[in-house]
């Protein structure tokens, strides 16, 4: 994938904005990049602000390591991630970090140096799979993979694994745990490992019960059996599962549609959804609303997500 001009850069940007219909059409669009290597990577459209070339950077002492500098950009000093550091890709030096992703996710702001931009896909959730244990490689940064519709395959990075390597994991906030927080359960679903591993932290100390899944279409397909054998049990299925949390962009089918297939279950009735997404926006948000999410969380604060899910465990 080769760089691309200004004017094409325009346009490109142009047609990452006013994409949030595609939440809940278990759509996402990609924006294609190059790590200087013949592979594809991938970041849904969602995470980015806008692509410009590099601008000069500002060295700053004691930054970790894959950090270049920082920039000034409207006003906001930004830390600036060269992604090959993190990829180890084998990368020619030409025109290495001449461009530059501004990304927005996690309430933070970043910019990756990457080695030039290609264009936007859309492609149907169902057709982005989970890597096998042999593909994630990467350190596992590799969330999922998609095939281009003209072949060749897209690694969608873990931009959330990305963040927590270069500047540490978050801690998790001090709160109480929840009373007679033993005899619930919430079922969680989330892509990343990185964040179900923050999320067992969080219900661990509120000392509530968890099941999980990987990916949207595996956590439907439990939620149909736990459903299925509340029903042969001939109890309430709230009784199984006191909450559902989910992430909005996930693999074979996306946080929105999983949540309309809860809502129009009545075996799920009772039961509330939240979703704990990066995509934070409040385009984001009210189209978790229209899907009928009961509360809308962002990561990865830990105590605002204990804070949310603390009013449905207490009721």
């Amino acid at each position: 994938m080769g760089m691309i001009d200004t004017v094409e850069n325009k346009n490109l940007m142009e047609a990452v904005d006013g994409r949030t219909r595609l939440a809940g059409s278990n759509k996402m669009e990609i924006l294609l990049f190059s790590l200087g290597s013949r592979e594809n990577f991938g970041i849904n459209v969602f995470k980015v602000r806008e692509v410009c070339k590099t601008p000069p950077l500002t060295i700053t002492p004691n930054m970790p390591p894959g950090m270049e500098g920082v920039i000034s950009l409207r006003g906001n000093v930004i830390p600036v991630l060269s992604l090959d550091k993190f990829v180890h890709t084998e990368i020619p030096p030409a025109g290495l970090g001449s461009t530059m992703i501004v990304t927005e996710y996690n309430r933070r702001t970043l910019g990756f140096l990457v080695h030039g931009v290609d264009r936007i896909i859309r492609v149907d959730w169902d057709m982005v799979k989970a890597p096998e244990n042999m593909l994630a490689g990467k350190e596992g940064l590799i969330t999922a993979i998609t095939e281009l519709p003209a072949g060749g395959l897209v690694s969608i990075l873990d931009v959330e694994q990305i963040l927590a390597n270069a500047f540490g994991e978050m801690p998790v906030s001090d709160f109480a745990s929840v009373a007679d927080a033993d005899e619930m359960c919430i079922y969680f679903v989330d892509d990343s490992a990185m964040a179900r591993k923050k999320i067992v932290e969080v219900l661990n100390k509120l000392g509530v019960q968890h099941k999980h899944a990987n990916n949207g279409l595996e956590g439907w397909e439990r939620l149909q059996g736990m459903a299925a054998q509340a029903q042969r049990e001939g109890t309430e299925l709230k009784r199984m599962i006191k909450l559902i949390l989910l992430d909005a962009e996930m693999p074979e089918m996306d946080g929105y549609v999983l949540t309309r297939n809860i809502k129009a279950d009545r075996r799920f009735k009772g039961i509330p959804v939240v979703m704990h997404s990066s995509l934070s926006s409040d385009a984001n948000r009210a189209m978790g609303r229209r899907v009928g999410v009961d509360a809308y969380v962002a990561k990865f604060d830990t105590g605002a997500l204990a804070e949310t899910l603390r009013p449905f465990l207490v009721s």
